[in-house]
């Protein structure tokens, strides 16, 4: 194990979202006809940087559900982002370890009723127990998702982060005391060679999007996002925090059957390349509606500059 670096966000306990009772009657009417039974508990769910709604509810037949909801007038990008949940869910197989879609609705609200399954979120800091089953997880879900389902409309990872390579420019204006800009600049921008790949990558593996099962099972969920891109990045990008949590992850990379055989130039263009957004994001305003945002961002911002100075032996 490495030494951890303190991680200032309340784990948890991320997200400022709208709860049951604030939901318009009509869509609460909705829901509850789309349950099958009146909702007698509601338990917003704390994980994320969204305002949306999204609660596991309890109804009167002792049934739970977990529905998202975030109303297209008033949360435009939320309503849209959930709407994109909603069609990649409805194109993913049962071979896929994400919870199904069960029913969605869209009129003024984006509503979305998800399959609840009995599961708790990871421990951080991350444990080694929990550290391996998501891993063998991203190895079943690659494999699983290559090539991506048909008919599912997919940008490349290539083209949906195609401006992350610029943020170092911004960086050296806006962050001078920062060395090996050039460096870094050089690798992201090389990014689309290396991370080309016929898989869907899920783009978004971190805690707060992992459901660890009592039965052993293991889900990923928050599927708004996925491209087409290499089988190995959502292993790379998954790995930034357990590194953060005190981790050895290059070691782990060099054992993964889905990474051991993956250049280290390669793995190190993808992390110059997400580095590069989070130093930038990190020093933007705070959104009103997460007050966590910047922090969680700064704190993978510092996470992945050690990272890569260190592989590139770099002093960070």
């Amino acid at each position: 194990m490495r030494e951890p670096r303190p991680n200032p966000v309340p784990l948890g306990r991320t997200a400022q979202r709208l709860t049951w009772p604030f939901l318009p009657p009509n869509v609460r009417s909705l829901v509850e006809r789309r349950c099958g039974s009146p909702v007698v508990d509601a338990e917003s769910q704390g994980g994320g940087f969204t305002p949306g709604f999204a609660s596991v509810l309890t109804c009167v037949d002792g049934t739970r559900h977990f529905v998202k909801a975030a109303s297209a007038v008033a949360q435009p990008v939320f309503a849209d982002s959930y709407r994109e949940e909603a069609r990649k869910l409805g194109g993913l197989s049962d071979a896929v370890p994400a919870p199904r879609l069960l029913w969605s609705l869209d009129d003024d609200w984006v509503v979305l009723g998800i399959e609840h399954v009995d599961a708790r979120l990871p421990r951080r800091p991350w444990s080694r127990a929990d550290l391996d089953r998501v891993l063998a997880t991203l190895a079943q879900t690659a494999a699983a998702l290559t090539p991506p389902p048909e008919g599912l409309a997919l940008d490349t990872f290539a083209d949906e982060y195609a401006a992350f390579a610029g943020m170092w420019d911004k960086l050296r204006a806006e962050r001078p005391d920062l060395q090996h800009i050039d460096e870094a600049q050089a690798l992201a921008v090389r990014f689309a060679e290396v991370t080309a790949g016929d898989t869907l990558v899920h783009t978004d593996v971190r805690d707060d999007n992992i459901l660890l099962g009592d039965d052993g099972r293991t889900w990923l969920c928050d599927w708004n996002w996925p491209v087409t891109g290499a089988a190995w990045l959502d292993t790379v990008f998954f790995l930034v925090a357990p590194r953060g949590d005190g981790h050895d992850v290059d070691a782990l990379l060099a054992e993964l059957p889905l990474t051991r055989d993956v250049p280290a130039e390669s793995i190190d263009v993808a992390l110059a390349l997400v580095t590069g957004y989070f130093l930038r994001q990190a020093g933007q305003p705070v959104p009103p509606t997460s007050p966590h945002l910047r922090a969680h961002q700064g704190w993978y911002a510092e996470v992945c500059w050690d990272w890569l100075s260190e592989r590139r032996g770099w002093s960070a």
